[in-house]
């Protein structure tokens, strides 16, 4: 069984949630790296990690809805 077997397997059985599972970490990764990058202290670097986090996910969760909005109508 190779990964692309593994990786058919895990969409059928999510049943096309996949997008999501990769979106969260992705997000949670891009924020810590966004929050290192302008502070060197542990606890700096958490609070914009978490601001920015909240930042991400509005700004995905706005573009997302728009999508489906505009899905209905066609």
């Amino acid at each position: 069984m190779n990964m692309w077997q593994l990786t058919g397997e895990i969409t059928v059985l999510l049943g096309g949630f996949p997008q999501l599972v990769y979106l969260i970490p992705l997000m949670l990764i891009c924020s810590v790296v966004y929050g290192a990058t302008r502070h060197e202290l542990r606890e700096p670097i958490i609070q914009n990690a978490i601001r920015t986090l909240i930042w991400l996910a509005c700004f995905v969760g706005i573009l997302f809805a728009v999508f489906l909005f505009f899905s209905w109508l066609i």
